[in-house]
């Protein structure tokens, strides 16, 4: 009988645990797939009723076009697990122990920024200005109602009950963004894991040598297609 042969975690990338909090962009991921099989559409009707040149062409294109469109729709990915942070974006995957973060910032993009300075974005969890600006609309209403009383919303512009729905509907929804709120349930675990005893270690980064690799393929496929056009 022969046992199996066992390494040593430091030898192996970290991967998400199954208690593991992912947070993934809907629209990336709904974009992607749309432009996946449009270029899966183009590419194969070319593929296989081109002439001449055309198919080769497209297959090139196919090979540099492809994994740059998973790489940045469907692939990034954060991963919040009680010991570590876990960041895939389109070329890297970053492992961050939580005793090794020191903030986690949101601007004009979510980054989160390691006790050696290294700024690192997460590209899963994208900024929306317009739901922020819609997020403080309803913000100032329900304070300017609490002010008031908790008084019901008043029609807008003579437009009587239409106007008092719509009022209640934009009061109604929450008051932070959604990727503002994902920052907020982040930075609550950092504030509660960071000091963890099993939360330490050091940053790993890992480049993603399966999205690069047929990607740059693909480019110096089509470049040789062209030049020698």
């Amino acid at each position: 009988m022969t046992t199996p042969d066992h390494q040593s975690p430091a030898s192996q990338p970290p991967v998400p645990d199954a208690k593991d909090r992912i947070y993934r962009s809907p629209l990336a991921l709904a974009g992607g797939v749309l432009l996946l099989l449009v270029v899966g559409w183009l590419g194969f009707d070319a593929l296989f009723q081109g002439h001449g040149r055309a198919p080769w062409l497209a297959l090139a294109g196919m090979i540099m076009v492809v994994p740059l469109v998973i790489a940045f729709t469907l692939r990034p990915a954060v991963f919040a697990g009680e010991d570590r942070l876990r960041v895939r974006n389109p070329f890297r995957v970053i492992g961050l122990p939580w005793g090794e973060v020191a903030s986690l910032r949101s601007g004009y993009s979510n980054e989160v920024v390691a006790k050696s300075g290294r700024k690192y974005q997460l590209w899963s969890i994208p900024v929306s200005l317009r739901a922020r600006k819609r997020a403080e609309v309803r913000k100032s209403r329900a304070a300017a109602d609490a002010a008031r009383g908790g008084a019901a919303p008043r029609g807008l512009g003579g437009l009587g009950s239409f106007g008092s729905a719509a009022g209640s509907a934009v009061q109604s929804g929450p008051t932070r963004a959604d990727t503002d709120q994902v920052m907020d349930e982040l930075r609550e675990t950092l504030e509660r894991r960071g000091t963890a005893e099993s939360a330490q270690g050091e940053v790993t980064v890992r480049w993603a040598y399966e999205v690069i690799a047929p990607a740059a393929a693909g480019a110096v496929l089509l470049a040789i297609l062209l030049a020698t056009g």
